[in-house]
Order: structure tokens, then C-alpha cells, then sequence
């Protein structure tokens, strides 16, 4: 059974591979009337498979695009900064800056923020920015029903008493404690400042954040302001020559086209109907960079992990050795080559057993295969016939997770385990993923902000949905509950170093690799900025 999956995919991957090389028949559908009339040269084509399904990021089931547009769109009070990588760059996690806010003071205690705006700062209607309308922002994100709240939980950031004017452009933050995430929270994607006095003009009594309006309205100030968007399918945004919180793009027009076909993406950027595409297919990729007509930006999502999560609540998972015997069993490198063609960083094979010798998230664990050692684990835990399980995997995950699936399955196997795949449609994924029906399965996760803490905060504590592996372990929760307030940086350390050990000693899920992001664009596109959303800046991008 595993061979012919194998063999399938790598045959599809061949059919799509020629189907470029043969110059298919491909044009990008614009909006009417958007390009046409702009310099080509002043206009920027991105294509995406993904959907932009809300201009308000902060919304109950927002994608990922959306998260990206609002980026372009509004402003947050921080920014993190970038640093070069080679031809390209990359956001910095450990250096936040002003974005709205030009400067910002923080008590001796570190338990107040205190927040200058730019005098020069303007919404796209023209008028000023003002502290009322950034505590009116603040507050949305902490009372409104919405994705903002519980990412402002993590930073202590949870009611409005906490935020008060100052001045006309100082706004004052309060904490009941010093918290590392504060501050990095005021550059999250769901941390819009929002002119508060057009928004207010459509709330009503059941919807004072006017939550409705802004799924497709806006009432920002950044950079590019929305000129057409029709949900899922395109957006037009053109430049805001009053934005002042950065450097003014190059680009006057941007125009975002929903393009499902990840080969028909590729076909456009090829022929040059398209400026810049970040998320095709490694198969793709290698084709295009074989016949050389396009530019490739390649760099590992340092805050993004692909992973094996185990239901540690669920039996035989449940059981420690069980989990133990499956990392021991794994192909490790077999599966990165089938799933990904090594395109990224594996985050398997580390040479350290007692102890890491760094405090980061993600980083490589000492996981390598053993088939002995599994087999002598399983019976250890029990099972020395194996059992029976499935492993199951989400539709849009299929390129990578179907060799991978067959890989498991043939090396479980040989232990003993016998796996059945199940491949489920996104929105049942989804929701047995959020009711912990998925007994083992694989995904990937990114963490916002790099801090060790924050990932194990986010994946490995609490009864919520992103503790993919639905672990509960009083002692991880303890370290995380000491960093998350650890204003010692040498016991903070300590303390994260302590949540991988406890990490690789009781695999509640299994580490496999980062993933590249690949940026391809035309060749005379420069500036790319891999950010921590993954998706792309306009911002950074011009023409050479």
C-alpha cells in the first residue's frame, strides 16, 4: 500500500512539472478597471491560493491573507524591525520599534508603558491620529468578542482600565506585573489602531466595536488603504501618500488575486502575468529554478514547526512509552525528503541527550530512528503485538502529508502498529482537531512572537485548541506560569530549558522540521521581508 501513494504523488508532481514546461494557456483575471490605467511599473500582481475573507484580522475565523492585508492596511502602536539575509531580509524577533507610537518609555518596575505618537500621523480620511482613538483600539482588542483578546491575555493586556490617555498623543498602558509579552503584543496582527470616530459612526447597542462594518470597511491609517475588495477572490490597494510610520512604498496600486492552483500560480509568475507568489508547491519551486526565468528568496519560517501530534489523553497514547516507541520508529530524513525535498530546516537528529544547550523554540531534538529500541519500547509499554490506530491529516495538507502519511504507515509497521490513513476535509479537520478527536495526526503551527515561552504557553499548556496534543503536564505549566513573569534573564534560561527537556522526556508531539518559505517573484522585484505572519509586505517591495 505505501509504495503506490508514493508513487502516485511523485507521478502527479511529474504531469504538473511538464504541464509548466509546456507553457500552458494562463492569464490572471483582474478587476475591472484597476491596472489598465496605472504604470505597469508602479503596479505590483500578487497571486495567492489562499483567501482574504475579512479586512477586520481580529474577526472569529480570519485566514491568514487577512492577517497579511491587515498589515499593509493599518498600523500597530510596535513593529518589529528587520535584519538582512542575504539578498533579502528578515523580520528581527528581538528588536521591537515604533510603528504608530514613535517612542515609547517603560518604568524602572516595568509594570507601565508610556506611548508617544508621531505628530504627523493622519488616518486615510485625513485626519489626525489621537490618543482617544488608540485607547478606544486598545479597548476593542480587550472587550470585544474576537481573536484579540485572549493573544492580549497572554501580554497581561486584559481590560480597559488598564489603558489611559495621557495627552492628546500619549496613551499610558498598565501592568498588574511585568510581563516579557506586553510590548510585543502592540505589534501583533490583531492589534489594529482604528479611527475610532469613523468606526463609532457605524456601531450600534448590539454592536458597539462595530465588528460588522469592519469585515468590509475599514477605518485605518496605514500605509495602503483598501480600494476594492471583493471577499475570497481580490483586493485593490493603493498607496497612502500621508503615512509616515515607515518609509513610503514604491508601489502606488497593489493588486492580491485568489489563485487556487498552486501550478497555475506558478505558470503566471513564469510568464510574468504575476509579481510575486510565497506559497507554491516544493515541486514547483524546483521546476521554476531549473529553467531560470524567475527570482527565488528562499528562507527557513524560523517561528513555524511542522509536527506528529499524539492525543496524550486518549489510549495508547496516553501512555509515555507508547509515544516514546513511535519517535524511536520514525524514517526521519526519509520523511523530509519525501514530504518537502529537504526544503527547510529538520528539527530531528540534535546530538544533545541531557540537557539543550540553548533556550529556543523551535529548535532540533535529539529524536532519531531506532526500529530495535522501538520494538524493545513497545513491548515495554505493553504492546508487544502493536495495536491498531489512524493517522489522519487535513485535504489542503495533501502534497506534503501523503508521502508522509505512507512513510509512517510502512514504518509503524515494522513494529508492530498498524495505521490506517485518513485524509479529512479542512472543515472537519478542523473540528476534530478543536473536539480532540484525532487520536494522531500531523500539522503545523507558528508562534507570533519567538520567545520559548510563548510557544510553550501556546502549544503545550491549558485546555484550548492549539494544545494540539491535549497534554496536561503540572509540571510544564509550572515553568511556563515562572518565565512568562521571570525578570532574571539566567533563570529564564533555565526555565525554557526545562520545558524542551520535559519535552523530549515525554513526546507529546514529535518535532519534524521548519519549512522554507519560498518567495518567487519576477526578476526585477526586490525587497522581500520574510515576516513572522508569512505572508507578504508590500511595504519592502519595489521595482529595480
Amino acid at each position: 500500500m505505501p509504495e503506490p501513494m508514493v508513487r502516485n504523488i511523485f507521478s502527479r508532481r511529474a504531469f504538473l512539472s511538464s504541464a509548466l514546461s509546456a507553457g500552458a494557456a494562463l492569464t490572471l483575471p483582474y478587476p475591472q478597471g484597476s491596472a489598465l490605467a496605472q504604470s505597469r511599473r508602479e503596479t505590483l500582481r500578487h497571486v495567492t491560493g489562499g483567501a482574504i475573507n475579512t479586512l477586520d484580522p481580529t474577526m472569529l475565523g480570519s485566514t491568514r491573507e487577512s492577517f497579511g492585508l491587515s498589515m499593509n492596511v493599518y498600523d500597530r502602536l510596535m513593529t518589529f524591525g528587520s535584519r538582512p539575509i542575504g539578498a533579502f531580509a528578515t523580520f528581527d524577533p528581538a528588536h521591537l520599534q515604533g510603528e504608530l507610537a514613535e517612542s515609547c518609555e517603560i518604568s524602572a518596575d516595568q509594570r507601565r508603558l508610556t506611548l508617544h505618537l508621531r505628530d504627523n500621523a493622519v488616518w486615510h480620511d485625513g485626519t489626525p491620529v489621537v490618543a482617544e482613538d488608540i485607547k478606544w483600539s486598545l479597548d476593542r482588542c480587550v472587550s470585544a468578542n474576537s481573536l484579540a483578546r485572549p493573544q492580549f491575555s497572554s501580554g497581561s493586556l486584559t481590560t480597559p482600565d488598564q489603558f489611559r490617555i495621557a495627552g492628546e498623543r500619549t496613551i499610558e498602558i498598565s501592568l498588574p506585573k511585568p510581563d516579557r509579552l506586553a510590548m510585543a503584543n502592540l505589534a501583533m496582527p490583531y492589534a489594529i489602531m482604528v479611527n475610532s470616530r469613523l468606526a463609532r459612526q457605524h456601531a450600534t447597542s448590539d454592536d458597539p466595536w462595530a465588528q460588522q462594518w469592519l469585515q468590509h470597511n475599514t477605518a485605518a491609517g496605514g500605509a495602503f488603504r483598501v480600494e476594492n475588495f471583493r471577499p475570497g477572490v481580490n483586493v485593490t490597494l493603493t498607496r497612502h501618500n500621508g503615512w509616515h510610520s515607515g518609509a513610503a512604498p514604491f508601489f502606488q496600486r497593489i493588486i492580491s488575486q485568489t489563485v487556487p492552483e498552486a501550478t497555475t500560480r506558478a505558470g503566471l509568475i513564469e510568464r510574468g502575468d504575476a509579481d510575486i507568489v510565497i506559497d507554491l508547491e516544493a515541486y514547483d519551486i524546483m521546476a521554476l529554478s531549473r529553467r531560470g526565468k524567475v527570482h527565488i528568496d528562499s528562507v527557513v519560517e524560523s517561528n513555524c514547526f511542522t509536527h506528529l501530534a499524539f492525543n496524550t489523553q486518549s489510549a495508547p497514547f496516553d501512555n509515555v512509552l507508547v509515544r516514546r516507541a513511535i519517535a524511536l520508529a520514525l524514517p526521519y530524513q526519509d520523511l523530509f525528503a519525501a514530504s518537502i525535498f529537504g526544503r527547510g530546516k529538520p528539527l530531528y537528529g540534535a546530538d544533545w541527550s541531557e540537557r539543550s544547550p540553548a533556550p529556543d523554540f523551535p529548535q532540533p531534538l535529539p529524536f532519531s530512528q531506532n526500529v530495535q529500541k522501538a520494538r524493545e519500547m513497545l513491548t515495554k509499554a505493553g504492546h508487544p503485538d502493536g495495536f491498531h490506530t489512524t493517522f489522519s491529516y487535513a485535504t489542503s495538507q495533501t502534497t506534503t502529508a501523503e508521502p508522509m502519511a505512507a512513510l509512517i504507515q510502512e514504518a509503524l509497521g515494522h513494529i508492530g502498529i498498524t495505521v490506517r490513513i485518513d485524509k479529512l476535509p479542512d472543515a472537519q479537520f478542523n473540528t476534530m482537531q478543536a473536539r480532540r478527536q484525532l487520536d494522531f495526526y500531523t500539522d503545523t503551527a507558528a508562534g507570533w512572537i519567538e520567545h520559548a515561552y510563548y510557544f510553550f504557553y501556546l502549544y503545550f499548556t491549558r485546555d484550548q485548541r492549539w494544545n494540539f496534543s491535549n497534554w496536561n503536564s503540572p509540571q510544564m505549566v509550572e515553568l511556563v506560569e515562572k518565565a512568562r513573569f521571570e525578570t532574571d534573564e539566567a533563570a529564564y534560561v533555565a526555565e525554557c530549558q526545562g520545558m524542551l527537556d520535559l519535552l523530549v522526556d515525554q513526546v507529546p508531539l514529535i518535532l519534524l522540521w521548519q519549512p522554507n518559505m519560498d518567495a518567487v517573484t519576477v526578476p526585477d522585484l526586490t525587497g522581500f521581508t520574510y515576516q513572522y505572519y508569512r505572508q507578504v509586505d508590500f511595504r519592502t517591495l519595489a521595482r529595480s
